[in-house]
This record gives structure tokens, C-alpha cells and sequence, in this order.
């Protein structure tokens, strides 16, 4: 019997109610009849995937967005029934769907129940009123506690909490309140991303014309984000959330297994306008216009063979957002080449600032590092 490799599916559906003012993820709102153009395309695309998909065994699934609860039930069953026809999905594999209070009921969590997803991902980011309407959702803290109740209720028990902290103007207290809040549901994953201002967003419209700053709550000084920081660690741990990569807390045995996936540079296939790959050292996007998806959904806009040098760094700088870290002993069974060899001088100087630490065989960042992560990954770009 021919053994299969092992395969992430990442999903894209790139719709959205509206645009929150922080998101640069391919999303936007559409009609229902856009919707269903999209829908075509992408089981067009998983049907294209037929015979490659013969090699690979699928351990997990990821829909993601955009809001991919818009879908209605139909949509969403059509494109799970090509999923299975096309891969071979382990009967255990992690499943999960990203979610949006007020884009749910109690029939669409059954159905997804129905349909095999097993872990729900729901995007609260706070649980205060003010911060949500600066934000720019579209829900109120309300009305994502009886999602999550119906999705109980439903039967999931797997199921993460989105948090974000360094909203403008929000405080260490308030950010208290939203974990000690949160804390009482007893969510089995809490994902907490700390607010960057990015590009073509309003955000960045706001805190970056300086003459508009006044208007607008300003954003936590960096010596605030680090209390935010601190607080989220206490919080979490005290109620036994370990800490296993950056931003991602998980009752023991919930880690994501998926995200680790993307940590530990499995391959994984992205399905959907303007998704990413990873198959056979090679990256590829597909196109994120969506005329040009529509049209062909095999479009691609980028497309890169990695080196056996952006692999090595490519190892480093993924494997060390984990809490974890990286092993030397897999570095050198993966490159044939000692991690001293490599990268001596960068690791020396990293233990030397305080950001690096050595436990036995393993590497990882200490939590200085975990603060100044981005410093660090870059050094490993050679």
C-alpha cells in the first residue's frame, strides 16, 4: 500500500459584512449572486486538485477569511462534498471554520456539526461595546455570547476565542476585563494579536496624517502594550492556558494543530482567491483578483522555489514563534548541516541580548525575545 504524505487544506472565502477599520485581508463585501460566481470557481479549483490529491493524506482543514459563516448551508455543504470526493480527509482530522457573531444561527452551527467541522474559531476581539465600534465590528459583545452558547449548544467542544489587544484607547484595565471576561466561558483555545496599524486601512488613515490624531482615541504606548502582555500571561496561565507559540494560549491537548502546521513547515494547499501554498519547497499565491479567479481559478500571481539557504532560514524564523522553539538535532537530520554551522554568530549574540536560551538540544526565544520577535526572525535571514 502506497503510504500518502500528510496535507493541510487552507480554504479562502474572502467575504465580509464590511471591512473592520484595522483588516488588510483580502476581503470585502458582495452580492449574494457574486457569492455563488465564487463558489463555482472554487470547487472548480478543488476539482482540479484530483490527481495530485491521490499522494496526500489531509490532517486538517481551514476555512478562513473574510467571514466564511456568510456562505449559506448549500454553499457550504457543495463545497465539502468536493472536498471529500477529491481528497482523502482523515476521519480525525482538526476541521475548522472562522466565524462572525451575527453571521450564525442555531441550523448553520448544525450544519457544520453535520458536515464534520469539529473546532470553531469566533472573532470577538473585545468585549466592550466602544472598543468593538472603534474596531469596526459589526457585532456586540451580546450578540457574540449567544453565538457562542448556540455553538455549545450545537455540540462543538473545540472552540477558540479571537482577542485584540492595543486598540486605541483601551487601557490595562479594560484589556483585564476582557480576559477575566472571556476566562469565564472556558474556551478550549483564546488567540490574543496585538493591533498593528497597516497599510490602505483606516487606521492607518487616522494614526498616521498627524494633523487627524486628535480625533481619534489615541493607541497604548509601547510601555502599556508590554503591561497588556504581562497580564494576558498571568491571566491565562492561572487558569492553566499554556502559552505554544506567539499569540495563541490552548487548554493542554488544543493546541491548533492546523497553525502549527505553518510553524512546522508541513505543506499545506490554499484553495480560494489570493491563497497560499506550500508543496515541495515551493510557494505559490493564487491570483487575488477576482475576475481573473472567476475566470480561472488555477491563476497564480506569485510563485517561488525556495533554496536550500531560505529553507534553513525559513526553519528558523517559523519554528521560533513557537514557545518551544526548534531543535538542533532536526535542522541538522532536515539540511545535513549542523545549526552551529550556520548560524553561530547570530545565535551567540541573541543569547548575549538576552533573547535566545538553549534547554538541553532545544532553541527558543525568551520572554524579551517573545517582546522584540520581529528583531529577532530577521536575523536568520542571511
Amino acid at each position: 500500500m502506497t503510504t500518502r504524505s500528510e496535507l493541510e487544506l487552507y480554504i479562502h472565502i474572502p467575504f465580509c459584512v464590511q471591512k473592520c477599520n484595522y483588516c488588510d485581508f483580502l476581503s470585502f463585501s458582495a452580492q449574494s449572486e457574486e457569492m455563488q460566481e465564487y463558489v463555482q470557481a472554487l470547487l472548480k479549483q478543488i476539482e482540479y486538485q484530483k490527481l495530485e490529491a491521490k499522494e496526500y493524506m489531509v490532517t486538517t482543514v481551514f476555512i478562513g477569511g473574510g467571514t466564511p459563516s456568510l456562505l449559506s448551508n448549500k454553499q457550504m455543504k457543495d463545497v465539502f462534498a468536493k472536498l471529500h470526493e477529491v481528497f482523502h480527509i482523515m476521519r480525525e482530522a482538526e476541521i475548522t471554520i472562522e466565524v462572525n457573531p451575527g453571521t450564525v444561527n442555531e441550523e448553520k452551527l448544525h450544519n457544520y456539526k453535520a458536515l464534520g467541522i469539529n473546532r470553531l474559531s469566533i472573532g470577538l476581539q473585545s468585549t466592550h461595546e466602544v472598543e468593538l465600534k472603534t474596531l469596526g465590528r459589526i457585532h456586540t459583545y451580546s450578540e457574540f455570547a449567544k453565538t457562542y452558547a448556540q455553538a455549545r449548544e450545537a455540540g462543538f467542544d473545540n472552540i477558540n476565542i479571537d482577542l485584540m489587544s492595543a486598540i486605541p484607547g483601551q487601557s490595562v484595565a479594560s484589556w483585564q476585563t476582557n480576559l477575566k471576561k472571556v476566562l469565564k466561558l472556558e474556551p478550549e483555545h483564546i488567540s490574543v494579536y496585538s493591533l498593528i496599524i497597516e497599510e490602505g486601512t483606516p487606521f492607518a488613515r487616522w494614526y498616521q496624517e498627524e494633523h487627524l490624531h486628535s480625533e481619534y482615541p489615541p493607541i497604548p504606548s509601547e510601555e502599556v502594550m508590554l503591561q497588556m502582555d504581562d497580564v494576558t500571561e498571568k491571566e491565562l496561565k492561572k487558569q492553566e492556558y499554556v502559552r505554544y507559540e506567539i499569540s495563541n494560549y490552548a487548554k493542554k491537548g488544543y493546541e491548533c494543530r492546523h497553525n502549527l502546521g505553518y510553524w512546522n513547515r508541513k505543506e499545506y494547499l490554499g484553495l480560494g482567491l489570493g491563497a497560499a501554498s506550500y508543496i515541495e519547497n515551493e510557494r505559490f499565491k493564487n491570483t487575488s483578483n477576482m475576475a481573473k479567479y472567476i475566470e480561472n481559478p488555477e491563476a497564480l500571481e506569485e510563485r517561488q522555489k525556495l533554496t536550500r539557504q531560505e529553507q534553513m532560514e525559513e526553519f528558523c524564523f517559523l519554528g521560533l514563534r513557537k514557545i518551544e522553539g526548534i531543535a538542533e538535532k532536526d535542522f541538522q537530520e532536515q539540511f545535513q548541516i549542523s545549526i552551529q554551522d550556520v548560524y553561530a554568530k547570530e545565535l551567540n549574540e541573541l543569547q548575549e541580548e538576552g533573547l535566545l536560551e538553549r534547554k538541553g538540544s532545544k532553541i527558543s526565544l525568551t520572554k524579551r525575545g517573545l517582546e522584540l520577535g520581529n528583531y529577532v526572525f530577521v536575523k536568520f535571514v542571511l
